[in-house]
């Protein structure tokens, strides 16, 4: 009787709306990735990818599992040491990138270990996480009177973790992961309690800052102005895309016009699963959202974007239910961080934005981006589960003493 009592309480303390949507999501990349590799001259063996692919999601809900059973106050204890490890590996790599990988992606942003390859930053991402809730929180704590002096030294503080994070990334070359880490630093920005006589000139400068690089983008001297600050050559030909998709379909906007094509060609619910009419490159990784387009048409896109929709939802949720500052920043830079990867992703798959080379959660292929996305949502369910454990924690009297 007390065995199922405990399983019962346990059962209760596990957030089956964060996980449903999670699980259904990963079938359907596997669903996809079928399709994506079995129509691609370039992946003979199919069954390889799929069962690499399978075995990244049972190490992400072996994650999971793990992570669950992290109170909060041994992640605050583990998070600077976390962010230094992160640095270190991300320096690392400047050293010990793959040249293969380097040499077909312009970006040094991979390890290699045989057959295996592995991304930091995808990792990096949740240390970065982590370490800003980490400053936010015991910032918050120490001044509860807030004003527009300690607001600007909690941006200091902010800028001091950022800093370091995007002088790595920009060594690597990575300008989508960049991008990545920008949005969370948005996010979070925003929710630290930052008085908005900052915020708005702040998000003012962003808009127009993005505004003007577009503009200089399509004029010569532009251009020029654009390259003496560190533009390169793919990241016009993609800006050039994103605004004339069919300006050069043999060449620089090939992978975009097939993208729209093979969307297009799905109408309104597709042509049936394992069809792929039309070549689009990339498909099983940054393109994979084209399978389930053609596929499936609007209704299966739209499915995919309710599924994301429900997820986002139900960590909101989580959220909200939470009386825990360190954890409030947390679930709001993790949901920052699966929302700009869903926007971004669909979005430059449709032609609403750029390509930048950023994976689709839990659908496309890759371990790094699976493992990282997996611990993102098991420090989100984490937070279920330890409140309800102990629904007493609280992390200011720490926050305090430190």
């Amino acid at each position: 009787m007390d065995k199922k009592r405990k399983r019962s309480n346990d059962d209760s303390r596990i957030d089956y709306g964060v996980i449903l949507p999670v699980f259904v999501l990963c079938l359907i990349g596997l669903l996809s990735l079928y399709v994506a590799l079995g129509h691609d001259p370039r992946n003979p063996n199919v069954f390889t990818g799929l069962s690499m692919q399978a075995l990244w999601y049972i190490v992400g809900a072996v994650a999971i599992i793990i992570i669950i059973h992290f109170n909060a106050k041994f992640i605050w204890k583990v998070t600077p040491f976390l962010y230094g490890l992160g640095l270190a590996v991300m320096l690392a790599l400047l050293r010990f990138y793959d040249p293969t990988l380097a040499a077909s992606t312009g970006s040094k942003n991979w390890f290699r270990f045989g057959s295996l390859t592995f991304q930091p930053a995808e990792l990096m991402k949740i240390a970065y996480i982590l370490m800003m809730a980490y400053v936010i929180t015991r910032h918050n704590v120490a001044h509860r009177v807030r004003s527009l002096r300690s607001d600007l030294k909690l941006i200091g503080k902010m800028f001091l973790v950022t800093i370091p994070v995007l002088g790595l990334i920009m060594a690597q070359n990575d300008f989508g992961t960049m991008l990545v880490f920008f949005a969370i630093f948005a996010g979070m920005f925003l929710m630290s309690g930052i008085s908005w006589i900052i915020i708005i000139p702040v998000m003012s400068l962003a808009v127009l800052l993005a505004g003007s690089v577009i503009f200089l983008v399509t004029t010569d001297s532009g251009r020029e102005v654009l390259s003496f600050i560190g533009f390169k050559n793919y990241q016009f030909s993609r800006i050039d895309s994103w605004l004339d998709p069919f300006h050069d379909p043999q060449g620089d906007s090939f992978q975009l016009a097939h993208s729209l094509m093979a969307i297009g060609s799905g109408g309104m619910f597709g042509k049936g699963y394992n069809v792929s009419n039309v070549y689009v490159p990339v498909r099983e990784s940054d393109m994979i959202f084209t399978v389930f387009g053609e596929n499936f048409g609007f209704v299966g896109g739209a499915l995919i974007i309710l599924l994301y929709f429900l997820l986002i939802y139900r960590m909101i949720r989580v959220s909200f239910d939470m009386n825990n500052e360190f954890y409030a920043y947390i679930s709001t830079g993790i949901i920052m961080m699966i929302l700009f990867h869903v926007f971004e992703n669909i979005g430059a798959n449709i032609g609403l934005l750029p390509l930048t080379g950023i994976p689709l959660p839990f659908i496309s292929q890759g371990g790094s981006s699976i493992i990282g996305n997996m611990i993102g949502v098991g420090l989100i369910l984490s937070m279920r589960y330890q409140s309800k454990k102990n629904p007493e924690i609280e992390l200011h009297r720490r926050a305090r003493r430190v």
